[in-house]
């Protein structure tokens, strides 16, 4: 059983100074500064932005790619054979501190930006799109909670996505509402301090292997749309959740795509 990780070690730097590109002008010299998913907006507009990868996105990016080679692409091909979940790989990416990268620092992530992330993921997909299904779709249900989530529940829910290599899912596609969020059916009724939540589920990627579910449902239905929603994190073994067949999708059959009803 796993009880922990160490911290991600990046690979040593390159030596080379952070790339500075000139920008012609009649007046002084002027320079690109470096992208960063984190910059600020002022920071944004201050001026002209180099879109080279730092020494550390760098870093990022070849560590993801080296473990891609390493842990994807040989195994590939059998798990799309197979369908089976890639449960081994995705261990091995908590080891070297490439799952759940979203997580914030204060909750035990790496503190990493979007960029970043994005860079890992491409890599990731470059070996296989349905283990890269598998990775980030539990980024999916970590979005809203990051956002919006109280400490309580972010300490909770974020940081044992850390601890253990586990997955989360993210429960708002139905099968009458796929983009078109608004019109959801599933309803959750407050009962004294509890919500009891009701409702279907479809095309939930990790449904059937996620440790806890960030699931929408109407709470007023009389209210503006907008404003009719709430979000829910359940636990995948309450009662009353219900997990259908596993989906087969093309290119991304060792995915777990699945029907969650909830009641």
């Amino acid at each position: 059983m796993f009880t922990g990780r160490a911290r991600l070690r990046l690979p040593a730097a390159s030596s080379r100074p952070r790339s500075r590109l000139p920008l012609t002008s009649s007046g002084p010299l002027k320079t690109f500064r470096p992208y960063s998913s984190s910059s600020s907006d002022r920071d944004l507009l201050a001026g002209p932005v180099n879109f080279a990868l730092s020494a550390d996105q760098q870093a990022y990016q070849d560590l993801a790619r080296r473990f891609t080679v390493d842990h994807v692409i040989p195994v590939a091909a059998e798990y799309d054979r197979t369908m089976e979940y890639p449960w081994p790989v995705l261990k091995e990416a908590w080891k070297a501190g490439l799952l759940n990268t979203h997580v914030p620092e204060e909750y035990g992530g790496i503190g990493i930006g979007l960029l970043e992330s994005a860079l890992i993921s491409e890599e990731i997909a470059y070996g296989c799109t349905g283990i890269q299904t598998a990775f980030e779709a539990s980024g999916l249900a970590q979005a809203p909670l990051i956002v919006a989530g109280s400490d309580e529940l972010k300490r909770k829910y974020l940081s044992m996505l850390i601890e253990e290599p586990l997955v989360a899912a993210y429960c708002v596609t139905e099968p009458g509402a796929g983009s078109d969020v608004a019109g959801i059916k599933t309803q959750a009724v407050k009962t004294g301090n509890d919500f009891v939540l009701n409702g279907s589920k479809m095309w939930i990627t990790n449904g059937g292997k996620a440790s806890w579910y960030f699931v929408l449902a109407k709470t007023d239905p009389e209210a503006p749309v907008h404003k009719s929603m709430s979000g829910f994190i359940v636990d995948a073994n309450s009662p009353g959740v219900l997990v259908g067949k596993k989906e087969i999708n093309m290119g991304q059959r060792c995915s777990d795509t699945r029907q969650i009803t909830v009641s």
